[in-house]
């Protein structure tokens, strides 16, 4: 493990250094600049999601109860792993199908239900499209499972029925990931009902990549012989090419659907859309026998890699998952986890139903939670659905909603981190942002009241292994900043608020996650973006939970926690992500509610040294100041001063009244690497110390360390804080 073990040795390394014999380093509070004004109780939240069985249940238990109650955060997100593995939440376990005689087809969760919600699960889908998903990774397509039976089938309310819009406008889609370049002349498809009568078959040209949201130089080209029109169902094999042309990517564009249904189908939505049960491409031979080019399994390691735009969320109930459960929402407000404040709520969209996704607000409402903020969907990025399809449901699933609740505020995408910028799988016409498109979709249609917020996590850091936490650090203010200038190109609107749902050090495990550099990144993330106008940010991993190993590179533990658990449930250490949380919500912020106002702050380093310090100030409602520095050096020490700015003139260089400082650093922290039993060497909070006169501000700030200085500026308030101190 190359990152955190070369970060492991300089941590232990900063502890002995001694400050540096640099020069006292300015800090320049612009007092006269008022940047954003920030309500804590709104701005600070933590995020809760699904768990495997025994995980979700061990968080319920007294003492851990009472150990989350503890951690310092206010408001809460709730959030939806079922949806990430490409699975229909029933959230409800009472309700009703569809097709009730067979106990399938499709759910709707009972708004009524008269014992408590404890407990959900999410239902596999056998009309499955993708290969991959976002959680579970035990799922797999029914387009290249070998099995002829089985078949996909889009999403029902993307058909013309619903969305009241040509097909062809935004056609459904089934994409073949080869991971190399091959040969392909001819393709090979098993319909099943119904059909595509009108459809198109095209190749990537371009260069290869990993990812799909890296397909930007490049572009979709039609077959020779790819325009498919009055077409048949069946089995077809269509010669696409006079020759061979190599490729990695092929993609069939499904234009006009035939409207057919199996027999014996009596619900509408079974002839809607598109059903495909199996696809062979390769290249044909002078008999036009097809050599297929792909891997054909049952399981998703194995078969060839399938994306598709959408899919049916039919299942049966038999296909419930019972290893993954999200936390019931009775026992969640039971619990008393929400702490008196609304919850943001989360709500299926891509493998959900209007009607199930309607009663869920019925229920809410019902029941008088306290639920002022929506979010439809998770990650459809990271799933590969067109901006445009999601579009098509938001609106859809918006109309249902407000039927139930019209002061409902509903938002999204709920987009997994992407510091490059969100893209999407390229358009005929090479475009590629996707909330350029998204947006582009709901002006069309004069739905952007829709859209009361944009939601997006923030983990800025897949390599865990490359890279030391200490760089890492030194270049995430960069990260925020080019997100933020792409985001505002794509034309995000600054009149609805900003959230960040889930937030933290990575969306991978990895040891930078439970040592100090997550303590720094995690304020640095909330502040910053805070600064840049973001409303509110939750932080992930609330609950308590142990190292794991996470397919990095290397051999890296680690997990995104404030508590460590062990395996009986019980909590044992608190971890640098719960004290960092703590300077930041108690220390540096304080009060729970009234405005907060964060301010500008210069650092006078040379311009052309790049500087390992960041620092924050805000004026908070009981008149004090406090100032929050971040010192990412890993091995030397830094001696700071601050000075209050107004007009371009310094006007104040000391604080008046006693000063307090809370220090974290190396000295209150290690931790002890031992796969999935690292636990730390020690853990104790932040040090506090004082002044107890008006001075100038004179700081050493530790290698690798958080400091909050707090301090009145006036005399008025320095005398009530003595009063204050004195009384008790």
């Amino acid at each position: 493990m190359r990152g955190t073990a070369f970060f492991y040795l300089i941590s232990l390394f900063a502890m002995i250094v001694p400050a540096s014999g640099a020069e006292t380093v300015a800090f320049v509070i612009e007092a006269d600049k008022p940047a954003v004004t920030v309500t804590p109780s709104d701005a600070l939240g933590g995020g809760l999601d699904g768990h495997h069985r025994e995980e979700s249940e061990r968080a319920f238990k007294p003492q851990t109860l009472k150990e989350i109650g503890e951690a310092p955060f206010y408001s809460l997100a709730y959030r939806l792993r079922t949806e990430l593995g490409g699975e229909v939440w029933h959230w409800n376990e009472e309700g009703t199908w569809s097709d009730p005689d067979h106990a399938q087809g499709y759910w709707t969760s009972s708004a009524a239900s008269e014992k408590p919600i404890l407990v959900s699960n999410g239902f596999r889908l056998p009309r499955r499209g993708n290969t991959k998903d976002q959680a579970n990774h035990d799922g797999f397509s029914r387009l290249s499972d070998g099995d002829p039976e089985s078949f996909w089938k889009s999403n029902p309310y993307l058909d013309p029925f619903y969305t009241g819009e040509d097909d062809a406008h935004y056609p459904q889609w089934v994409l073949i990931n080869f991971r190399k370049d091959v040969p392909i002349d001819g393709l090979r498809i098993l319909w099943a009902e119904p059909y595509a009568v009108d459809y198109e078959v095209q190749y990537w040209e371009g260069e290869p990549a990993e990812y799909y949201k890296d397909m930007l130089r490049g572009r979709w080209r039609t077959f020779p012989n790819g325009q498919i029109t009055a077409a048949a169902g069946g089995d077809v094999l269509v010669r696409l090419s006079d020759a061979p042309i190599k490729t990695n990517y092929i993609r069939v564009l499904l234009k006009k659907a035939s409207g057919t249904a199996p027999a014996g189908a009596t619900d509408v939505r079974d002839r809607l859309g598109f059903a495909i049960r199996e696809l062979y491409a390769g290249s044909l031979d002078a008999n036009g026998i097809l050599a297929d080019a792909m891997a054909h399994a049952p399981d998703g390691k194995k078969q060839t890699e399938i994306v598709t735009s959408s899919t049916d969320p039919w299942h049966r109930a038999t296909d419930r998952d019972a290893d993954i459960e999200q936390f019931g929402i009775d026992r969640l407000i039971a619990a008393g986890l929400a702490r008196g404040r609304p919850i943001l709520m989360a709500a299926g969209l891509l493998y959900d139903t209007p009607d199930n996704v309607a009663a869920e607000v019925r229920f809410l409402k019902a029941r008088g939670y306290d639920v002022r903020q929506m979010e439809l969907g998770e990650e459809p990025d990271g799933q590969n659905i067109s901006p445009e399809h999601y579009g098509a449901l938001f609106a859809q699933f918006a109309d249902a909603i407000r039927k139930e609740n019209p002061g409902l505020t509903l938002g999204g995408p709920g987009f997994q981190s992407e510091v490059d910028g969100w893209n999407s799988i390229p358009d005929n016409e090479g475009k590629t942002s996707w909330m350029g498109r998204f947006l582009s979709y709901l002006k069309s249609r004069n739905r952007m009241t829709d859209l009361g917020f944009f939601s997006f996590e923030w983990y800025p850091f897949d390599d865990l292994c490359e890279e030391t936490p200490p760089q890492q650090l030194a270049r995430h203010p960069a990260l925020i900043a080019q997100t933020l200038q792409r985001l505002e190109q794509d034309g995000v609107p600054r009149t609805i608020p900003w959230i960040i749902t889930e937030y933290g050090y990575s969306s991978f495990a990895g040891q930078a996650e439970v040592e100090l550099p997550a303590a720094l990144l995690n304020a640095e993330i909330a502040l910053q973006w805070f600064m840049l106008g973001v409303k509110s940010a939750y932080l992930y991993g609330i609950e308590p939970g142990e190292p794991i190993l996470d397919g990095a590179k290397c051999e890296t533990w680690g997990n995104l926690m404030m508590l460590e658990g062990r395996p009986g449930g019980q909590t044992s250490w608190k971890l640098p992500t719960y004290y960092g949380a703590q300077l930041l919500t108690k220390e540096f912020f304080g009060a729970t509610d009234g405005e907060h106002t964060l301010y500008p702050v210069r650092i006078g380093m040379p311009k052309d040294q790049p500087s390992t310090l960041a620092a924050y100030a805000v004026r908070r409602p009981d008149d004090l100041w406090a100032l929050l520095v971040l010192n990412k050096d890993p091995t030397q020490s830094q001696t700071i001063s601050a000075v209050f700015e107004s007009g371009g003139s310094e006007v104040q260089k000391g604080w008046l009244g006693p000063q307090k400082v809370f220090q974290y650093s190396p000295s209150q922290y290690r931790w002890k690497a031992n796969k999935d039993d690292g636990h730390p060497q020690f853990s104790n909070p932040p040090v506090q110390s004082r002044t107890e006169k008006e001075k100038p501000l004179s700081i050493t700030l530790p290698p690798i360390s958080i400091t909050v200085i707090r301090a009145p500026r006036s005399k008025e308030t320095a005398s009530t804080v003595l009063e204050t101190e004195a009384a008790h």
